[in-house]
């Protein structure tokens, strides 16, 4: 026995004498990608982290901050994280303009069943319905999932021709309040409290948001690498058990779930935060189309036709392959995922 040999297996007799066992031997590591910053809905993932539920699962997860839905597709797709959390448009979008990619990331969980994009205006614009819309001057970042499948919502709802205007995230309700444009796109969750914080009443926002006027696309989504699933399915397995273990608690006390974001971020007004992940569980996870489908699954069909819309409305070198973005098999038991109230 060579001396490398020797402290390894000094270190497993170790491990065992202390009661870890096979958990010590079997623990995997995991780089997690957000889609944005340590904000109310990132408590999904920041609590059931702090709870020790990756780790009781044998995983190490590290659960990092993001700049955007595009930004973890490509830092997963490169291999820079193993797993993340994104936009499922924009994971389709990467499909069908990289055809060629070897690792092209996969959808293995749905969390925000409906789409969190919405076209926000002022009472005083005299935008009350999607048709108010034509020929008004619209703001939102280039990237910005609304703005990106804001010609579905247009087809949806007979809407002429907009002018756009593009500036910084930080900048959007800022531009509205100022008057330099009549409306923005953004996730509702996120551009309601970021008025307020202007000083807009909520009385007087217009929200349209897209799942109400037609647009049945999903949201955010969990996303694996191909090599991840090839080599340890059981890892994403336990990963998206101990996740569902704590969404469960997220949504039934979404306060006590903001302690993590808390936790990872000093700085945040806890109760504003609180208020960001109600929203969000209320508009998008916790909705009528995700408790008839159950959560964290998909409907075939209605992925199908996500899929046709996002080809035509951004473009794609090639057409979406729903088939390709999409992978069940490493889902909880239904009885596991059965974790919404009406």
């Amino acid at each position: 026995m060579n001396k490398r040999q020797l402290i390894q297996s000094f270190l497993a007799a170790s491990a065992l004498s202390f009661g870890l066992g096979t958990a010590y031997a079997q623990t995997t590591p995991i780089k997690f990608q957000l889609d944005w910053r340590f904000e109310g809905p990132g408590a999904f993932f920041t609590h059931p982290a702090a709870k020790g539920y990756f780790k009781a699962a044998g995983l190490d997860v590290t659960v990092d901050a993001g700049n955007g839905s595009g930004g973890a597709v490509t830092r997963v797709a490169s291999g820079a994280y193993d797993m993340g959390f994104a936009d499922l448009a924009a994971l389709m979008e990467f499909h069908a303009n990289n055809p060629d990619s070897p690792n092209k990331p996969v959808a293995v969980m749905m969390v925000y069943n409906n789409t969190p994009a919405s076209v926000m205006a002022l009472k005083k614009s005299g935008i009350t319905k999607p048709a108010d819309l034509t020929g008004k001057k619209l703001g939102a970042p280039v990237f910005d999932a609304g703005r990106r499948s804001f010609p579905i919502f247009a087809k949806a709802n007979n809407i002429g021709a907009v002018n756009w205007t593009a500036m910084d995230p930080t900048l959007r309700e800022t531009m509205l309040m100022r008057g330099d444009i009549d409306a923005i796109t953004g996730f509702t969750f996120t551009s309601l409290l970021n008025l307020e914080a202007r000083g807009a009443k909520t009385a007087d926002v217009v929200i349209l948001p897209y799942p109400d006027y037609g647009v049945k696309l999903y949201g955010n989504a969990i996303i694996a690498s191909p090599k991840l699933i090839k080599e340890n399915p059981a890892a994403v397995k336990a990963f998206l058990q101990a996740f569902t273990k704590g969404a469960k608690e997220v949504i039934a006390n979404p306060a006590v779930a903001i302690e993590s974001i808390k936790a990872r971020d000093g700085i945040v007004n806890s109760e504003l935060e609180t208020r960001r992940l109600k929203l969000a569980i209320d508009t998008v996870v916790n909705t009528p189309d995700a408790r008839a489908e159950g959560f964290g699954q998909i409907n075939a069909g209605r992925l199908a036709l996500m899929a046709s819309q996002v080809s035509d409305a951004f473009g794609t070198k090639t057409r979406v392959n729903p088939d390709a973005v999409w992978n069940g098999s490493m889902l909880p038991t239904s009885a596991e995922l059965n974790i919404l109230r009406k």
